[in-house]
């Protein structure tokens, strides 16, 4: 009874929200038709213009630094100058493409969204809000991706080639490809390319009806109990639309399937070279094909592992069975309870989701504490007032944009290693461990790195007077060979030491070259150190005001 009562309940809050849906509905479809072009035609004409209007430069620069480096082999490096027209030429029709469906999309679904958004719980003035929230928003990020376009094609695309021009280490030697190997890889190509294309098209196709009625059973068991995707109101549209289309969605399953399988028949090349064997490169475009179908069942919640062969492709086994491994801890943080009731339990809106996101959460610990460290370093006199003055009016932000942030990252490993944490202290009540962090493989490098530098720096147990001059090293100097630290008066004399922490440094300073050539970080980072100086400038004016009211 209860039961049957509860079911009627919920089926007359569904019908009784239809009305209301579809004003809103029609009200998000109003603002997105008034919206969508101008942010469509916003981030077509900045992103063409930039992307033709560098272009020829690019191809310029490109050739020029290629031809120049040192970190490849003769061989492989005119295979690259023979090949580089294609991905020059498919560079500016991708960017507008890009733009195009970008502009559209967002253009278009943006206002839609904001509008079911405005009416959640926590805001006031629903009535206001339906109609405002969603315009002035969708133009500004329009721009805002505009300029991290410019920040991309004008700093950190020249940032690569630079980096690429740059000498080799002398205990590295240049990638090269063996010509001896290449009938073998060719042949290993020919074979494998269209035998993973059958196969794999073959098993995605055998297990799209699996897809088609999973999906549909999931999407309407949400439908009817209101929850998953159809829990939050903005959402509700959009699933819905998902029952209509997932058809679709299936067939754009199967058809990547397919073109993926290019790709992976492409790399038994790779294979071949890297093994300097043909078997293995035979064997990996036979276990290949096994590595997908237990993928497409473990994505489909079928039974786990597949019934095809999957031989040995490399002499080394260690990085498969680490693979292995990590797909099997994968499968028990799929089903652990906790994980379930999360995936069952989604009570949030999509704002907070997006914001809650492992990797959005770091990137912006990142330049908090950048902000909260660089009021310490400024007042430390670590930065000038006229170096931020620099960065600001001049655009010369390359020094101060590597060292705020080592200096940031240094800061969070030493808290870090003397509190035994096992992960990294990025605030007072959050700790970054391997169990909790983000799974992106951008982030990978980004979070690995730094936990074994954390397990290096508890391991020297340094002194405080060390942490300090180490810190003042950071921002003041080069770090680049063993001898710069002579006349720095650092507290110990053991070279080996000196030789470890420096490492550090260097690694630390690399990871943050990298993470500078991202667009988003040269924007929030002029953001930020524009606060600085703000704050800089008020401090400075209150100084004066003070000393004059002192003075007689």
């Amino acid at each position: 009874m209860d039961s049957s009562a509860g079911l009627l309940t919920k089926l007359w809050s569904f019908i009784s929200f239809l009305p209301f849906f579809f004003l809103l509905f029609i009200l998000g479809i109003t603002k997105a038709i008034l919206i969508g072009p101008i942010a469509f035609a916003i981030m077509l004409v900045g992103n063409s213009a930039v992307i033709i209007g560098l272009w020829t430069a690019h191809v310029v620069w490109t050739y020029y630094c290629v031809a120049r480096t040192n970190r490849f082999g003769v061989v492989f490096k005119v295979v690259v100058l023979i090949c580089l027209p294609l991905p020059l030429l498919l560079w500016p029709v991708v960017g507008i493409v890009s733009s195009i469906l970008g502009g559209i999309g967002y253009g278009f679904f943006a206002p839609l969204f904001a509008t079911f958004e405005a009416v959640g719980e926590k805001v006031k003035d629903k009535f206001y809000h339906c109609f405002i929230d969603g315009c002035c928003s969708t133009i500004k990020t329009s721009c805002t991706v505009v300029e991290d376009v410019i920040d991309f094609c004008f700093h950190s695309y020249f940032s690569y080639m630079d980096e690429l021009r740059e000498n080799l280490p002398p205990q590295e030697k240049p990638f090269d490809i063996r010509l001896s190997l290449f009938p073998c890889c060719l042949l290993v190509i020919l074979v494998g390319v269209p035998l993973n294309v059958i196969l794999i098209t073959c098993i995605a196709i055998w297990k799209s009806p699996y897809m088609l009625f999973r999906g549909w059973k999931r999407l309407l068991e949400d439908l009817i109990g209101r929850k998953g995707p159809f829990l939050e109101t903005e959402c509700v549209p959009f699933a819905g639309l998902a029952i209509i289309l997932w058809p679709l969605a299936v067939i754009g399953a199967v058809l990547a399937a397919t073109i993926f399988s290019i790709f992976l028949g492409l790399y038994s090349g790779v294979i071949v070279h890297q093994e300097d064997s043909m078997q293995m490169g035979f064997a990996y475009i036979v276990s290949v094909v096994s590595l997908f179908d237990e993928y497409v069942n473990d994505l489909l919640f079928l039974r786990e592992g597949s019934c095809l062969p999957r031989p040995a492709y490399r002499k080394n086994t260690r990085h498969e069975k680490n693979l292995e491994g990590s797909d099997h801890d994968m499968k028990n943080r799929r089903d652990s309870p906790q994980n379930l009731e999360n995936t069952l339990h989604q009570t949030r809106s999509m704002k907070w989701k997006i914001h809650h996101y492992k990797p959005v959460q770091i990137w912006d610990w990142l330049f908090k504490s950048c902000e909260v460290n660089g009021r310490i370093v400024l007042r430390d006199g670590l930065i000038s007032v006229k170096e931020i003055e620099e960065c600001i009016s001049k655009g010369n932000c390359k020094l101060l944009s590597s060292k705020l942030p080592a200096w940031s990252l240094l800061q969070c490993l030493l808290t870090s290693a003397k509190s035994n944490s096992d992960g990294l202290i990025i605030s007072d009540d959050v700790e970054l461990t391997k169990m909790n962090g983000p799974k992106d493989k951008v982030f990978e490098w980004f979070i690995g790195p730094l936990l074994v530098m954390k397990e290096q720096l508890k391991k020297l147990e340094l002194q405080e007077s060390e942490e300090t001059c180490l810190k003042e090293l950071v921002m003041r100097c080069k770090n680049d060979i063993p001898e710069d630290w002579d006349s720095t008066g650092f507290p110990s004399n053991d070279n080996v030491r000196r030789a470890q922490l420096q490492a550090i440094i260097r690694r630390l300073q690399g990871i943050v070259a990298l993470m500078s050539r991202m667009p988003t970080f040269r924007r929030r980072f002029r953001n930020l150190v524009k606060v600085l100086y703000i704050e800089a400038l008020q401090a400075s004016a209150s100084a004066k005001e003070g000393n004059n009211i002192d003075e007689p």
